[in-house]
């Protein structure tokens, strides 16, 4: 159903429109005058602005006007109802931004023919924009992910691939070598089995940050609770983090992209915010799952970060595909503060996760 808000100071006017588009499936706003109209705005969104031109205090033409100064209004099509109809009457109203005009008296047919195309296109470019954005998000999605397998190749290859070629040179040492004193051959096997022992945490530290195993078995909010946990302890970082109890069970989808955003936030703190203190919080507010990642280190000017790996900027395309929302607000004297939060499923019990 397309919202249409009627500007008009006359109120047989404003009844006179609502009954000659009746029965054509529209959401009616009224507004009677350009400063209501301005404060409806900027609450809801609306499909089509029909917008009188003779109204006291601001006419129409400034209403067009200040409604295409904003951005977020500045494609809403607006339809001006006039009784001037002379030439300049009409480019002013092109000049202030007006995208078609009525001239008064109103034919309802033409009233409702017009009001159905322009909603009709107003709908077909927005579905356009939508499909344009989900087509730029899933590339940078895809982009993400070949850039994090990468990033696994050359964890395999530098880090682990070089340990197991060491390894390997031993144990052919000791192959060539087996007349050894039993002490040296000793040495060298606890050498081998230390050797062997850093690879399997290597392997198993990689594996973990792929998909750790205890947001599967222990939930959410036990998972991220080790995290920050492990994160203290290899980087002397504080980091206090707190959860509510009684968290629901939620989809894997959620789970997994709160998870890597506290991972990349933390990342991102240890790199670049020379913080000496993170607070993250995991809580339910309003049929809402909410994360917070605060730091008091440096912070930096919103709109200057840019997308590395599957970072920040890669996780918000994560975010909106998997249905959420996502912020990051910072200031170089502030700190960064980053927000997660996904709509509650419907259906859902609260049930306690240990």
């Amino acid at each position: 159903m397309s919202t249409i808000l009627i500007v008009d100071d006359e109120p047989t006017a404003r009844e006179t429109l609502i009954a000659m588009l009746e029965g054509n499936d529209f959401q009616l706003e009224l507004a009677r005058d350009g400063f209501e109209a301005l404060q409806i705005l900027d609450k809801m969104s609306v499909d089509l602005i029909l917008l009188d031109v003779m109204m006291p205090g601001m006419d129409g033409f400034e209403v067009c006007q200040r409604i295409r100064s904003r951005p977020r209004l500045a494609e809403v099509p607006i339809l001006i109802l006039t009784a001037l109809d002379d030439r300049a009457s009409l480019l002013r109203g092109i000049e202030s931004g007006a995208d078609d005009f009525l001239t008064k008296p109103i034919d309802r047919y033409e009233l409702a023919a017009r009001v159905r195309t322009i909603t009709r296109l107003n709908r077909y470019r927005k579905l356009m924009e939508q499909r344009e954005n989900l087509r730029e998000m899933a590339e940078r999605v895809v982009v993400a992910q070949e850039e994090e397998r990468q990033r696994i190749s050359r964890e395999l290859h530098d880090d682990l691939g070089q340990a197991l070629t060491i390894h390997l040179l031993g144990i052919r040492d000791l192959q060539n070598d087996l007349t050894i004193p039993t002490e040296a051959m000793f040495d060298k096997l606890q050498t081998l089995y230390g050797q062997a022992y850093e690879v399997f945490i290597k392997i198993r530290t990689l594996a973990h940050n792929l998909r750790p195993p205890v947001l599967d078995t222990l939930g959410l909010r036990i998972a991220m609770q080790t995290y920050c946990t492990e994160f203290t302890r290899r980087t002397n970082l504080p980091v206090t983090f707190e959860a509510e109890q009684d968290m629901p069970k939620l989809p894997d989808i959620y789970n997994v992209t709160l998870y890597r955003v506290l991972q990349e936030a933390l990342t991102n703190i240890i790199k670049h915010a020379h913080a000496s203190h993170v607070w993250a919080d995991l809580s339910m507010e309003d049929q809402t799952i909410l994360l917070t990642v605060q730091d008091n280190g440096h912070g930096f000017e919103e709109g200057k970060t840019e997308s590395n790996g599957i970072g920040l900027t890669g996780l918000r395309e994560r975010m909106i595909l998997a249905g959420g929302k996502f912020n990051i607000s910072s200031s170089p004297t502030r700190g960064t503060i980053v927000t997660a939060e996904f709509p509650m499923p419907e259906g859902r019990p609260v049930t306690e996760v240990t």
